[in-house]
């Protein structure tokens, strides 16, 4: 696979994200087949793979930390590995996506890197990620113990997901960033005001949710039902009845584009991004090998500026539903 640049970090094009294979998607898939699914990601030359201490279940609250770090414990010297610090869950909460409680304090972030460490099986985390930022810890605190952190050897490089410019701006100062990761597709476009001060400090950008939750795969008909108990797209507005009626242009668009450049829908919403911004890397998530592979292909697929250009503006005009914005955080 075509390799790319997160700050100074090399990587694979396209990531993986795995927070799916135990969490928000249904109940955790069968661990042997996503043991499997990880082999075949490295095999095919995925080398950046994505988790979080926070991916789990009540009982397994860090279901996913530890079945990636026994899937890549063979692969470790070939692949980079980001997780993130600063949430818990609001298990209290009757909501149907449960609420997560920021907490970015120092001796916090202590406690969650030696469990994470622990878990991945590893002696460093190459990008350690704050999940979200904590209004009660400034920007700087936070940055300084990622400082010391890398000083010491337990992670390589750092980066923020859903920071505001001056955020990034005033952690940056402190301690470089790599990269931020945030919500980015066809259909999420609010975080392309970063691109701008992305560019001017050298941070790259680590897209989740890149096919809108699986939407823009086209593979969801209209009417699809989900699990209530253990599936956040049941509640997600784009998945909501009359939304799928709304997206038609979105979807016309989308397939236009695919029958030209011979692709899939997936691809095309992969490589509509890959192709705006060479420091850009979607981590699209997946319990299957099929989509797996698909979503690798997209990185083969180039498209132009010109045609980029003619895509957004399209975006721009055509009407498209609400589209699901994440977790509520809420303070201690």
């Amino acid at each position: 696979m075509r390799t790319r640049r997160l700050g100074n970090l090399e990587v694979s094009a396209i990531g993986l994200g795995c927070m799916g294979m135990s969490h928000a998607y249904g109940a955790p898939s069968d661990r042997k087949e996503m043991l499997d699914l990880v082999a075949f990601a490295v095999d095919n030359g995925v080398t950046l793979f994505d988790t979080a201490e926070v991916y789990g279940t009540k009982d397994e609250p860090h279901h996913n930390e530890s079945l990636i770090g026994d899937a890549l414990k063979p692969y470790r010297n070939k692949v980079k590995i980001s997780t993130k610090f600063g949430l818990r869950f609001d298990y209290g909460s009757k909501s149907w996506n449960l609420p997560v409680i920021a907490d970015s304090r120092p001796e916090s972030i202590r406690r969650s890197v030696e469990g994470s460490l622990r878990r991945l099986h590893t002696d460093h985390i190459d990008i350690y990620f704050q999940h979200r930022t904590d209004p009660a810890v400034e920007p700087e605190t936070v940055a300084q113990v990622m400082a010391d952190l890398i000083r010491e050897g337990k992670i390589l490089h750092w980066g923020v997901s859903e920071a505001s410019e001056d955020y990034i701006r005033r952690a940056h100062a402190v301690t470089p960033l790599t990269a931020i990761q945030n919500r980015y597709s066809m259909m999420a476009r609010w975080h392309e005001c970063l691109f701008p001060v992305l560019e001017e400090l050298g941070i790259g950008y680590m897209a989740f949710s890149p096919l809108a939750n699986g939407l823009l795969s086209e593979q969801y008909p209209a009417g699809c039902i989900f699990d209530k108990a253990t599936d956040y797209r049941a509640g997600m507005p784009q998945f909501r009845e009359g939304s799928f009626e709304a997206n038609q242009a979105l979807f016309a668009l989308v397939d236009s584009l695919a029958d030209r450049h011979k692709a899939t829908s997936a691809q095309i919403s992969l490589a509509w991004m890959l192709c705006k911004k060479p420091w850009i890397v979607p981590i699209p998530g997946t319990r299957k090998f099929f989509r797996l592979k698909e979503n690798i292909g997209a990185a083969d697929i180039d498209i132009s500026l010109q045609e980029i250009a003619a895509i957004d503006k399209a975006l721009d005009s055509i009407p498209i539903s609400e589209v699901y914005g994440g977790t509520q955080v809420i303070k201690q």
